[in-house]
């Protein structure tokens, strides 16, 4: 087995949206040296990713796609990821870090363990980004830029692997937050999932409407952006609502209340009231958007090395480790080494040249950001997301 096989891979198991704006991401967040393996159950998507240059090659099964990846990338539509697990489970490398891109974790972290073997690493995660419009040929390299990316570690995830995810997160130009699982569900179901479920409440109140076609016509861009998720993927959907269905149903409870407060207003002609309702909301919506509130700080013990955080995802949990803690000191290691051997210690070959090929990566970026410097690379090298 070569030093390539087993260092600096990473697949993607779902090569959609957010599968192929990943490995767009990451290509152009400087992994120039790192195999980006892909698999899709849809050929034609898969060969779009490919086209497109966010995976390097792909494989005819999720199984192949896993086998020496030191990062799994788990970004298939909620309701498929346990059989995703069960299909990589016996083909994963002992060490490697599996997450997942779901908009919803609580069911994704049981199925990770009761499924994934104890040899792994899974670490939840959920990146805050996307649209309404599915496939490869809408992702992009920027979809990421500044968004949230959840962060949800099984509680036996070692250190390394959280920091592979959270570097992964820095390559692409996220922000992490760590949640708890079933804090992110409550969450997700308010910002993320409740507009779903709203703008398709909207569309379908006024097309079931007899006045339809007159509603239709007369309709502009403020129905337009109302109901623009309501454009999303059915399937994508469904397995929101049949994962995350009680903290929807509280949302959706609370909304009907705001609703029923509005009417009210209404039908007493407490028109003080609703302006003072109107005219705070607004007051408030410009604030959140021109200041969102502060991001929770990282947790002690977690924060994000980008330089260590890309060795992590390199070479994998396993190897970090043993350069780690399985290693002694560098200079240990020389003074025990014959005088004049000709032969090297594998493990420490393989250490050594995949380092140096993660402090090219890293100079790579400086260089690309400081604008000094022609990538050595040639035309072709992926450049930086503006």
């Amino acid at each position: 087995m070569s030093d390539q096989e087993t260092t600096g891979k990473i697949a993607i198991i779902g090569l959609g949206l957010i599968g192929t704006s990943l490995g767009l991401a990451l290509k152009a967040g400087g992994l120039t040296e790192t195999r980006i393996i892909g698999y899709d159950a849809n050929g034609g998507t898969a060969r779009t990713a490919q086209k497109r240059g966010a995976v390097d090659e792909t494989e005819s099964s999720a199984a192949k796609a896993v086998a020496n990846a030191s990062l799994v990338i788990v970004a298939v539509p909620i309701l498929n990821v346990r059989e995703v697990f069960q299909e990589i489970a016996h083909h994963l490398v002992e060490g490697a870090t599996v997450t997942d891109t779901a908009s919803t974790k609580a069911d994704v972290m049981r199925w990770a363990a009761e499924t994934l073997p104890e040899t792994v690493n899974f670490v939840g995660g959920h990146p805050m980004a996307g649209k309404e419009t599915p496939g490869p040929d809408q992702a992009e390299a920027g979809l990421f830029q500044g968004r949230p990316y959840c962060v949800c570690p099984s509680l036996s995830a070692s250190p390394e692997a959280i920091k592979s995810v959270t570097g992964m997160a820095a390559v692409i130009g996220a922000e992490v937050m760590y949640m708890d699982p079933e804090e992110h569900d409550q969450y997700a179901a308010a910002v993320s999932h409740m507009p779903l479920m709203v703008s398709t409440a909207l569309f379908t109140l006024t097309r079931s409407s007899g006045s339809w076609n007159d509603l239709g016509a007369v309709a502009g861009p403020a129905f337009t952006d109302m109901t623009r998720l309501a454009s999303g993927d059915p399937a994508l959907a469904m397995g929101i609502w049949r994962t995350n269905r009680e903290a929807l149903i509280h949302w959706l409870e609370r909304m009907a209340g705001e609703l029923g407060r509005f009417r009210e207003l209404l039908k007493d002609a407490q028109d003080e009231v609703l302006l003072k309702v109107f005219a705070e909301a607004q007051f408030q919506r410009e604030d959140f958007l021109q200041e969102p509130p502060a991001r929770r700080p990282e947790p002690s013990g977690v924060q994000v090395d980008k330089g260590k955080a890309l060795m992590d995802m390199l070479i994998g949990a396993r190897l970090a480790d043993n350069l780690r803690r399985g290693l002694p000191p560098e200079d240990d290691r020389k003074a025990s080494r014959p005088a004049k051997s000709t032969e090297k210690d594998p493990r420490i070959s393989m250490a050594e040249r995949v380092a140096e090929g993660v402090k090219r990566d890293l100079e790579k970026m400086e260089k690309k950001k400081s604008g000094n410097t022609i990538d050595s690379e040639g035309p072709g090298s992926p450049q930086s997301p503006e």
